[in-house]
């Protein structure tokens, strides 16, 4: 497999004492990434998003498995540095953070997964997909502020804008190249804290019940915390709580 450089955004000083990574999920960007980026600059951290393979203006590539995305992730250092303070991934992007975070513990020095999709079976990626692939061909600010209203207007554009400019066949093949989707294993071979932040259950979470448990009993280096009220997207459906428990676990 081949790496690819993963273009950055940036917020806060480059000269801050801390440095945090902020991952997006599928179809997403890193301009998505923009309350947390902003949440923690403004408490004097350096924070940097990168938008994934095949999304955003990151390269295109062949292959969208979660063993790419994480070794691109690794490959991802902050600047004059090899490790990052802390590293957010949200969904896949979580998923992905805990495989690279298992792989090398000197990559960062804690984690934070956002509702991450630790395992998603067959008949829940073909709703991934299809929700994906609709939103990329049919996406508006429109329809999505609509579908939700709570959001903040620059998240509504933000999610319009990643969703059109993610690479359709990225989109696809991140679901299809990902047939064993589970990252599990990894997740239990942490060895940094990690702080999951979790969805409400009763509004979709992915990680929530028997996974959850499961999950949580099998490394105790991680932790979760649920957000009442939040979707999947919990770093828009409630960002200050979202920022408020970030904090808190980087502070810890």
């Amino acid at each position: 497999m081949s790496t690819v450089t993963l273009p950055r955004l940036h917020w806060g000083s480059p000269d801050a004492p801390r440095r945090a990574l902020l991952v997006h999920g599928l179809g997403s960007s890193a301009h998505t990434q923009w309350r947390l980026g902003e949440g923690l600059a403004e408490r004097g951290w350096s924070a940097t998003a990168v938008d994934l393979r095949g999304h955003g203006d990151a390269p295109r590539a062949s292959r969208y498995r979660i063993d790419d995305i994480a070794d691109d992730l690794l490959g991802t250092r902050p600047e004059g540095g090899t490790s990052w303070d802390l590293v957010v991934g949200h969904s896949i992007g979580g998923a992905a953070v805990a495989q690279a975070g298992a792989l090398d513990a000197a990559w960062a020095h804690r984690l934070v997964l956002l509702d991450p999709a630790i395992v998603v079976d067959e008949p829940a990626r073909d709703t991934v997909l299809a929700g994906q692939l609709a939103n990329h061909d049919g996406a508006t600010v429109a329809g999505i502020a609509a579908d939700f209203p709570h959001w903040h207007p620059l998240d509504v554009e933000f999610r319009v804008r990643a969703a059109k400019a993610a690479s359709r066949f990225a989109l696809e093949r991140m679901v299809r190249d990902n047939d064993d989707w589970d990252v599990r294993a990894h997740v239990a071979r942490l060895t940094r804290p990690t702080l999951v932040i979790a969805a409400d259950p009763a509004h979709g979470a992915m990680f929530a019940g028997a996974l959850a448990d499961e999950v949580l009993a099998g490394n105790w280096l991680v932790t979760s915390v649920v957000i009442a009220g939040a979707g999947h997207s919990v770093h828009r459906d409630d960002p200050a709580a979202t920022l408020q428990h970030l904090l808190a676990f980087a502070d810890a």
